[in-house]
Protein backbone atom coordinates (compact mmCIF):
# COMPACT_ATOMS: atom_id res chain seq x y z
CA UNK A 1 0.00 0.00 0.00
CA UNK A 2 1.34 3.43 -0.92
CA UNK A 3 1.25 5.86 2.02
CA UNK A 4 1.58 9.60 1.51
CA UNK A 5 4.75 10.90 3.14
CA UNK A 6 4.97 14.50 1.90
CA UNK A 7 2.56 17.29 2.82
CA UNK A 8 2.46 20.90 1.69
CA UNK A 9 1.34 23.33 4.40
CA UNK A 10 1.21 27.03 3.51
CA UNK A 11 4.78 27.94 2.50
CA UNK A 12 6.32 24.84 4.09
CA UNK A 13 6.78 21.19 3.19
CA UNK A 14 6.63 18.30 5.67
CA UNK A 15 8.23 14.94 4.89
CA UNK A 16 7.96 11.72 6.90
CA UNK A 17 11.07 9.55 7.22
CA UNK A 18 9.90 6.15 8.48
CA UNK A 19 12.70 4.06 9.92
CA UNK A 20 10.54 1.24 11.24
CA UNK A 21 6.87 0.30 11.73
CA UNK A 22 6.24 -2.68 13.97
CA UNK A 23 4.25 -4.21 16.84
CA UNK A 24 5.85 -2.93 20.05
CA UNK A 25 4.10 -4.32 23.14
CA UNK A 26 0.81 -5.97 24.12
CA UNK A 27 -1.74 -3.20 24.61
CA UNK A 28 -2.58 -4.36 28.15
CA UNK A 29 1.11 -4.27 29.07
CA UNK A 30 1.90 -0.89 27.51
CA UNK A 31 -1.20 0.86 28.92
CA UNK A 32 -1.65 -0.18 32.57
CA UNK A 33 -5.01 1.59 32.84
CA UNK A 34 -6.47 -0.37 29.94
CA UNK A 35 -8.80 -3.22 30.87
CA UNK A 36 -9.53 -6.34 28.78
CA UNK A 37 -13.13 -5.16 28.51
CA UNK A 38 -12.17 -1.73 27.17
CA UNK A 39 -9.73 -3.28 24.71
CA UNK A 40 -12.42 -5.66 23.47
CA UNK A 41 -14.80 -2.73 22.96
CA UNK A 42 -12.26 -1.00 20.70
CA UNK A 43 -10.59 -3.93 18.98
CA UNK A 44 -12.68 -3.72 15.81
CA UNK A 45 -11.60 -0.20 14.83
CA UNK A 46 -8.00 -0.64 15.99
CA UNK A 47 -7.33 -3.75 13.92
CA UNK A 48 -5.45 -4.30 11.73
CA UNK A 49 -3.66 -0.95 11.29
CA UNK A 50 -3.03 -0.12 14.98
CA UNK A 51 -3.42 -3.48 16.73
CA UNK A 52 -2.30 -6.96 15.73
CA UNK A 53 -4.43 -10.10 15.95
CA UNK A 54 -2.55 -10.91 19.16
CA UNK A 55 -3.41 -7.48 20.66
CA UNK A 56 -0.01 -5.85 20.28
CA UNK A 57 0.00 -2.11 19.57
CA UNK A 58 1.59 -1.21 16.23
CA UNK A 59 3.83 1.85 16.35
CA UNK A 60 5.67 3.81 13.69
CA UNK A 61 9.19 5.08 14.40
CA UNK A 62 9.88 8.12 12.27
CA UNK A 63 11.33 11.58 11.87
CA UNK A 64 9.90 14.61 10.13
CA UNK A 65 11.81 16.90 7.81
CA UNK A 66 10.34 20.41 7.61
CA UNK A 67 11.39 22.77 4.85
CA UNK A 68 10.52 26.39 5.54
CA UNK A 69 11.46 29.29 3.26
CA UNK A 70 14.53 29.76 5.47
CA UNK A 71 15.65 26.41 6.90
CA UNK A 72 15.65 22.65 6.60
CA UNK A 73 14.80 21.18 9.99
CA UNK A 74 14.85 17.59 11.23
CA UNK A 75 12.40 16.80 14.04
CA UNK A 76 13.50 13.86 16.22
CA UNK A 77 16.04 11.43 14.82
CA UNK A 78 14.61 7.96 15.37
CA UNK A 79 16.62 4.89 16.35
CA UNK A 80 19.93 5.15 14.53
CA UNK A 81 22.64 2.65 13.63
CA UNK A 82 25.48 1.07 15.59
CA UNK A 83 23.95 1.76 19.01
CA UNK A 84 23.78 -0.52 22.06
CA UNK A 85 20.05 -1.01 22.64
CA UNK A 86 18.16 -3.67 24.61
CA UNK A 87 15.50 -4.15 21.93
CA UNK A 88 16.90 -6.67 19.39
CA UNK A 89 15.48 -4.93 16.31
CA UNK A 90 17.16 -1.68 17.38
CA UNK A 91 20.46 -3.08 18.61
CA UNK A 92 23.48 -2.29 16.42
CA UNK A 93 21.39 -1.72 13.30
CA UNK A 94 23.37 -1.35 10.09
CA UNK A 95 20.63 -0.83 7.49
CA UNK A 96 20.44 2.10 5.07
CA UNK A 97 16.67 2.73 5.37
CA UNK A 98 16.92 6.12 7.08
CA UNK A 99 19.71 7.59 4.99
CA UNK A 100 18.14 6.28 1.78
CA UNK A 101 14.94 8.16 2.56
CA UNK A 102 16.87 11.33 3.33
CA UNK A 103 18.68 10.98 0.00
CA UNK A 104 15.37 10.39 -1.79
CA UNK A 105 14.36 13.87 -0.66
CA UNK A 106 17.48 15.24 -2.31
CA UNK A 107 19.11 15.88 1.06
CA UNK A 108 22.60 15.19 2.34
CA UNK A 109 23.45 15.22 6.03
CA UNK A 110 25.22 18.54 5.37
CA UNK A 111 21.92 20.11 4.27
CA UNK A 112 20.17 19.94 7.66
CA UNK A 113 20.21 23.34 9.36
CA UNK A 114 18.56 22.38 12.67
CA UNK A 115 17.83 19.19 14.57
CA UNK A 116 15.09 19.48 17.19
CA UNK A 117 14.46 16.72 19.76
CA UNK A 118 11.14 16.48 21.59
CA UNK A 119 12.89 14.47 24.31
CA UNK A 120 15.88 12.18 24.81
CA UNK A 121 14.50 8.64 24.62
CA UNK A 122 16.51 6.25 22.45
CA UNK A 123 14.05 6.22 19.54
CA UNK A 124 14.10 10.02 19.23
CA UNK A 125 17.84 10.77 19.35
CA UNK A 126 19.47 7.82 17.58
CA UNK A 127 20.53 9.54 14.38
CA UNK A 128 21.79 12.58 16.30
CA UNK A 129 25.14 10.84 16.02
CA UNK A 130 26.87 8.22 13.90
CA UNK A 131 29.81 5.94 14.55
CA UNK A 132 32.99 7.21 12.87
CA UNK A 133 36.43 5.74 13.54
CA UNK A 134 35.24 4.14 16.75
CA UNK A 135 33.53 7.19 18.26
CA UNK A 136 30.13 8.82 18.01
CA UNK A 137 30.08 12.18 16.23
CA UNK A 138 27.19 14.44 15.15
CA UNK A 139 25.55 13.00 12.03
CA UNK A 140 24.60 16.44 10.70
CA UNK A 141 27.83 18.45 10.70
CA UNK A 142 26.33 21.85 9.84
CA UNK A 143 23.26 21.63 12.08
CA UNK A 144 22.49 23.32 15.34
CA UNK A 145 20.84 20.81 17.67
CA UNK A 146 18.05 22.41 19.69
CA UNK A 147 17.64 20.86 23.16
CA UNK A 148 15.16 21.99 25.81
CA UNK A 149 17.03 22.99 28.98
CA UNK A 150 14.69 21.19 31.39
CA UNK A 151 14.92 17.94 29.41
CA UNK A 152 18.71 18.18 29.32
CA UNK A 153 18.95 18.87 33.05
CA UNK A 154 16.76 15.86 33.90
CA UNK A 155 18.91 13.48 31.85
CA UNK A 156 22.16 14.96 33.14
CA UNK A 157 20.93 14.21 36.66
CA UNK A 158 20.02 10.63 35.76
CA UNK A 159 23.30 10.10 33.93
CA UNK A 160 25.29 11.36 36.93
CA UNK A 161 23.78 8.59 39.07
CA UNK A 162 24.11 5.74 36.56
CA UNK A 163 25.16 5.73 32.90
CA UNK A 164 22.29 6.30 30.46
CA UNK A 165 23.52 4.78 27.22
CA UNK A 166 21.37 6.73 24.69
CA UNK A 167 22.25 9.98 26.44
CA UNK A 168 25.94 9.10 26.33
CA UNK A 169 26.04 8.05 22.68
CA UNK A 170 23.46 10.37 21.09
CA UNK A 171 23.30 13.58 23.14
CA UNK A 172 26.61 14.19 24.91
CA UNK A 173 28.71 13.96 21.70
CA UNK A 174 26.61 16.76 20.21
CA UNK A 175 27.22 18.97 23.23
CA UNK A 176 30.92 18.12 23.26
CA UNK A 177 31.13 19.07 19.57
CA UNK A 178 29.71 22.52 20.37
CA UNK A 179 26.64 22.04 18.17
CA UNK A 180 23.94 22.20 20.86
CA UNK A 181 21.66 25.17 21.51
CA UNK A 182 20.14 24.86 24.99
CA UNK A 183 16.83 26.71 24.97
CA UNK A 184 13.64 27.29 26.94
CA UNK A 185 10.54 25.15 26.40
CA UNK A 186 8.89 28.08 24.59
CA UNK A 187 11.80 28.81 22.27
CA UNK A 188 10.98 30.15 18.80
CA UNK A 189 13.06 29.31 15.75
CA UNK A 190 12.70 31.99 13.11
CA UNK A 191 9.13 32.91 12.24
CA UNK A 192 7.92 29.36 11.51
CA UNK A 193 8.68 27.06 14.45
CA UNK A 194 8.17 27.30 18.19
CA UNK A 195 8.36 24.87 21.06
CA UNK A 196 5.46 24.07 23.37
CA UNK A 197 6.06 22.57 26.83
CA UNK A 198 4.25 19.22 27.05
CA UNK A 199 5.55 17.54 30.24
CA UNK A 200 4.62 14.12 31.54
CA UNK A 201 6.22 11.62 29.20
CA UNK A 202 9.52 13.10 30.34
CA UNK A 203 10.20 16.09 32.58
CA UNK A 204 11.07 18.50 29.77
CA UNK A 205 9.20 17.02 26.83
CA UNK A 206 8.23 19.54 24.13
CA UNK A 207 5.94 19.57 21.13
CA UNK A 208 6.80 21.65 18.06
CA UNK A 209 4.28 24.02 16.46
CA UNK A 210 4.74 25.06 12.84
CA UNK A 211 3.32 28.12 11.10
CA UNK A 212 4.09 31.78 10.55
CA UNK A 213 0.75 33.40 11.35
CA UNK A 214 -0.93 30.50 13.16
CA UNK A 215 -0.39 26.83 13.92
CA UNK A 216 -0.56 25.06 10.57
CA UNK A 217 0.88 21.81 11.96
CA UNK A 218 2.02 20.47 15.30
CA UNK A 219 4.45 17.64 16.05
CA UNK A 220 3.44 15.65 19.10
CA UNK A 221 6.60 13.80 20.05
CA UNK A 222 5.63 11.24 22.68
CA UNK A 223 2.80 13.04 24.41
CA UNK A 224 0.67 10.41 22.65
CA UNK A 225 1.63 7.01 21.21
CA UNK A 226 -1.50 5.25 19.98
CA UNK A 227 -4.90 6.20 18.52
CA UNK A 228 -6.40 4.44 21.54
CA UNK A 229 -5.02 7.23 23.74
CA UNK A 230 -6.77 9.82 21.60
CA UNK A 231 -10.10 8.22 22.36
CA UNK A 232 -9.11 7.80 26.04
CA UNK A 233 -6.56 10.53 26.89
CA UNK A 234 -6.27 9.30 30.48
CA UNK A 235 -4.53 6.10 29.31
CA UNK A 236 -0.83 6.69 29.96
CA UNK A 237 1.83 4.18 28.88
CA UNK A 238 3.98 2.59 31.52
CA UNK A 239 7.05 4.49 30.34
CA UNK A 240 5.63 7.97 31.05
CA UNK A 241 7.71 9.41 33.89
CA UNK A 242 4.62 11.15 35.34
CA UNK A 243 1.49 9.35 34.07
CA UNK A 244 -0.96 11.75 35.75
CA UNK A 245 0.76 14.82 34.30
CA UNK A 246 1.03 13.12 30.91
CA UNK A 247 -2.73 12.48 30.89
CA UNK A 248 -3.46 16.13 31.68
CA UNK A 249 -1.03 17.28 28.98
CA UNK A 250 -2.53 14.91 26.44
CA UNK A 251 -6.14 16.01 27.01
CA UNK A 252 -5.19 19.70 26.99
CA UNK A 253 -3.27 19.22 23.74
CA UNK A 254 -6.15 17.38 22.05
CA UNK A 255 -8.65 19.99 23.23
CA UNK A 256 -6.45 22.77 21.91
CA UNK A 257 -6.30 21.38 18.38
CA UNK A 258 -9.70 19.66 18.21
CA UNK A 259 -11.88 20.71 15.27
CA UNK A 260 -9.21 22.98 13.82
CA UNK A 261 -7.36 22.74 10.50
CA UNK A 262 -4.05 22.12 12.29
CA UNK A 263 -2.28 19.01 11.03
CA UNK A 264 -1.35 16.71 13.90
CA UNK A 265 1.92 14.98 13.05
CA UNK A 266 2.33 12.08 15.46
CA UNK A 267 5.58 10.34 16.23
CA UNK A 268 4.22 6.84 16.63
CA UNK A 269 0.70 6.44 15.18
CA UNK A 270 0.66 3.82 12.42
CA UNK A 271 0.85 5.14 8.88
CA UNK A 272 -0.27 7.59 7.60
CA UNK A 273 0.46 9.09 11.08
CA UNK A 274 -0.79 12.60 10.16
CA UNK A 275 -4.34 13.79 10.64
CA UNK A 276 -6.69 16.34 12.15
CA UNK A 277 -8.12 16.05 15.64
CA UNK A 278 -11.90 15.72 15.97
CA UNK A 279 -14.10 14.88 18.92
CA UNK A 280 -15.26 11.33 19.67
CA UNK A 281 -17.59 11.19 22.66
CA UNK A 282 -15.60 12.31 25.69
CA UNK A 283 -12.39 11.70 23.75
CA UNK A 284 -10.93 12.36 20.34
CA UNK A 285 -9.76 10.80 17.10
CA UNK A 286 -7.07 11.74 14.62
CA UNK A 287 -8.72 11.60 11.19
CA UNK A 288 -6.04 10.80 8.57
CA UNK A 289 -5.45 13.26 5.75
Amino acid sequence: MSVMRTFQVADMTIHRIVEMEMPLLPALDMLPGLTPELLAENRAWLQPHALTASDELILCFQSYVVRTPHHTILLDTCIGNDKDRPRPSWNHKTDTVYMDQLAALGLRVEDIDYVMCSHFHADHVGWNTRLLDGRYVPTFPNARYVFAAEELAAWEAKHSLAPVVPFADSVLPVIEAGQADIVSATHQLGDHLRLQPTPGHTEGHVAVALGRTGTEAVFTGDLIHSPLQARYPELSPRFDVDPAQAALTRRAFLERYCDTQTLCCTAHFPSPSIGRITRWGDGFRCDPV
